[in-house]
């Protein structure tokens, strides 16, 4: 959901979002514009979800996503720049958040797989879903909703309402339904290059429509509180802190306690953090933004073998709002 910080414009869109927000009418609204929906259907109630501003598809989901091969970019992203990356039976792609910032979902295809590339600004939750419903491959796209300012996407097979946050269906036909995650990685371009010389990297779809490299949410993970949410945080630490989130655990741990540890070891899993990685949400160019590290989260498996596991690396208050008093293990 697009964000000028200091914006006449984004305060209109921000009081009219508060406006339908708590309006009566609001779901008879959603019914105009959503007649292929199953309202009868829900998992939440219907004044959590709010408009983040753009209509539906809106902010458009790239579904015929282009390529180029590492080695033959005339201008790849610079070395600290951030990208999600996904590996797949030896195809090893790269998606940057200076594309995916504009586009939020990425229909693609992976080593064979259908998945879904999905990055909520917002929260900095970056997820891979297998684009897979009832058994049959679909597509998704941006509903222009927001639930605890996280994206609310839809499936254009039931247009089903799915929160990204959690991979799960809140409303439609397939409400109650999880999407199964898949293991992927936010870190820098360099950090990719590094394991996969010859991978692949998203090129944008339309390179002149968009300033791709900007970033229309300066100074965001440093502010006080989120944008368009409605909920509170209590700590620890501050609600646009970054923090590492497996799902299935109801625990998370902030950047900085892992930075302070150097390593972490939970179970049998390995949490570390090296440096590198430029945050996508601080400066005006995403290349020039302060370095927050890569997180990689581990599993150790029989005779010492480590394979990464489904995580991410959202913002407190968003990890708080889907997991109410879960503790987030924090060292200030």
């Amino acid at each position: 959901m697009r964000m000028t910080i200091i914006s006449a414009l984004g305060l209109v869109a921000l009081l009219a979002a508060a406006t339908l927000a708590t309006a009566a009418e609001a779901p008879a609204a959603w019914l105009r514009e959503w007649p292929r929906t199953d309202f009868t259907r829900s998992e939440v109630a219907f004044d959590e979800i709010r408009s983040g501003g753009p209509p539906r598809d809106g902010i458009p989901s790239i579904d015929a996503p282009r390529f180029a091969v590492l080695g033959s970019m005339a201008r790849p992203p610079l070395p600290n720049e951030p990208v999600m990356s996904l590996e797949i039976a030896g195809d090893a792609r790269a998606y940057p958040l200076s594309v995916l910032m504009w586009h939020e979902i990425v229909n693609d295809e992976v080593g064979g797989v259908p998945v879904a590339v999905t990055y909520c600004p917002l929260c900095n939750s970056g997820i891979v879903f297998r684009r897979v419903v009832a058994g049959e491959v679909t597509t998704f796209g941006t509903t222009g909703k927001l639930r605890h300012s996280d994206l609310v996407m839809y499936d254009r097979a039931t247009e089903s309402w799915w929160q990204q946050f959690e991979g799960r269906a809140i409303l439609g036909a397939r409400a109650g339904d999880v999407l199964a995650a898949l293991p992927a990685r936010l870190e820098s371009f360099a950090q990719f290059a590094t394991r996969h010389p010859d991978g692949t990297v998203l090129l944008p779809p339309a390179p002149g429509l968009r300033d791709y490299g900007r970033n229309p949410y300066v100074g965001y993970d440093r502010l006080a509180v989120p944008f368009l949410y409605d909920g509170t945080y209590d700590g620890p630490g501050s609600p646009l802190m970054r923090v590492v989130a497996v799902p299935g655990r109801a625990e998370a741990w902030s950047l900085d306690h892992l930075r302070a540890r150097g390593r972490l070891e939970v179970d049998d899993l390995v949490l570390t953090l090296q440096p590198g990685q430029a945050s996508a949400l601080d400066s005006a160019r995403i290349a020039e933004g302060r370095d927050v590290g890569t997180v990689t989260v581990e599993r150790i498996g029989p005779g010492g073998t480590r394979g990464i596991v489904v995580h991410h690396v959202p913002f407190a208050f968003a990890f708080r709002a889907f997991n109410p008093g879960a503790p987030i293990h924090h060292v200030p």
